[in-house]
């Protein structure tokens, strides 16, 4: 009988590292289209229906964001892009261009990690961190949160609320960041997936995927946002999308969203 308590605290010891573990990961089973779409529609990024959310992730990017705010110009588009707070205070000032051309800012981590270890005050101190720097160089708080790889896990999705934002993955998407993707793949990727209320993920960068590869969501536009035009839908950023944003934390002010 003696023995019983010390094997049962053997059988805790053992299972709590694979309990915490669950705990951490368990919100990444959210990447999975039909999980998110089905039970989150909220987190696939579902706004009014004759609208569709343009993103962007992964920048600002000297060599590629440039071209894409012209192109967006052309097409009379505004967006949101998810930018890298790392990035974006090498790049301050095609992070103030970006808004200036009337974009939307939000965040997509401080780095492009992947978060398979829990370490829920690191994910606090980042997502808190890139909130500041935005604020600071553009005077305009963000309201969206996208994890990098659009992995979430418990404490990504904690430290995104603590900060006073709303997390968005997407629901359809042009896997342009791979090395064979071309302007007709991405296209029809998106098209595949895409309805009135959906929210698409491209990149404006190629720092963390194929050499170039943004090449290719850039020469998909012009179809992608002609083709929602001509099915009736609006293009415009995530503020226009009647997607409900999260609240400012207490006591923290919350500006009107740049643009």
């Amino acid at each position: 009988m003696s023995l019983l308590p010390g094997r049962a605290w053997r059988r805790a010891a053992l299972l709590l590292p694979a309990a915490v573990t669950a705990a951490h990961i368990g919100p990444a089973a959210t990447w999975l289209p039909g999980v998110r779409q089905t039970l989150f529609p909220g987190l696939a990024g579902t706004g009014g229906r004759q609208h569709v959310a343009l993103t962007f992730d992964d920048g600002p990017d000297p060599a590629a964001t440039p071209l894409f705010l012209d192109a967006l110009d052309r097409l009379e588009v505004r967006a949101t892009f998810f930018v890298l707070g790392e990035n974006a205070v090498r790049h301050p000032a095609l992070l103030r261009e970006t808004v200036r051309r009337g974009h939307e800012l939000a965040v997509h981590g401080w780095t492009h990690d992947r978060p398979w270890r829990p370490a829920p005050g690191r994910d606090a101190e980042e997502v808190a961190r890139t909130v500041r720097a935005l604020h600071d160089l553009c005077g305009h708080r963000p309201h969206w949160y996208r994890p990098p790889y659009g992995i979430l896990t418990s404490g990504r999705w904690l430290a995104a609320r603590r900060a006073g934002l709303r997390t968005v993955l997407w629901s359809a998407w042009g896997r342009d960041w791979t090395p064979d993707a071309t302007p007709a793949s991405v296209r029809a990727r998106v098209a595949a997936d895409l309805r009135g209320g959906g929210t698409v993920l491209l990149h404006d960068s190629d720092r963390y995927a194929a050499p170039g590869c943004w090449r290719s969501a850039l020469g998909a536009l012009p179809a992608l946002v002609t083709g929602c035009r001509e099915s009736g839908l609006t293009v415009g950023p995530l503020r226009e999308h009647g997607h409900p944003r999260a609240s400012a934390p207490s006591g923290g002010r919350d500006p009107a969203p740049a643009g």
